[in-house]
């Protein structure tokens, strides 16, 4: 069977938007705040473009599960969160060649008025 050539295709989840209690202050863990995360997958979508199969793609619909499970459990910085759910996401679909995961606290308790802070890893 000949070689199918490679097409990079990437995935970009946006804009999700979970309530979560990660932060280091108490009021974050009891309270909680808004978070926004933005996921950006690359892989190889030959093989899932050739037969147009979902099977052999990186379904967003269960990306985003893994992204929303990683969301419920509680951290302290962000950096873990960011990490955990790119560590999941690369298990759940080893065709993933690059993935980078931001991950945004709305309105974060500073002490003045800050639309967001955010935290962006690469793995």
């Amino acid at each position: 069977m000949p070689q199918t050539a490679k097409l990079l295709a990437t995935i970009e989840l946006e804009n999700m938007e979970f309530y979560a209690r990660h932060g280091c202050y108490e009021l974050e863990k009891t309270v909680g705040n808004r978070f926004r995360v933005d996921v950006s997958l690359t892989y190889d979508a030959a093989v899932a473009a050739l037969k147009d199969d979902i099977g052999a793609s990186v379904n967003y619909l269960e990306a985003y599960k893994v992204v929303r499970r990683q969301m419920e459990i509680p951290s302290d910085i962000l950096e873990n969160v960011a990490k955990r759910i790119g560590d999941q996401l690369k298990t759940a679909f080893p065709a993933i060649e690059t993935l980078t995961v931001k991950i945004s606290k709305i309105a974060p308790p500073l002490g003045g008025k800050t639309a967001k802070v955010s935290v962006t890893v690469t793995l």
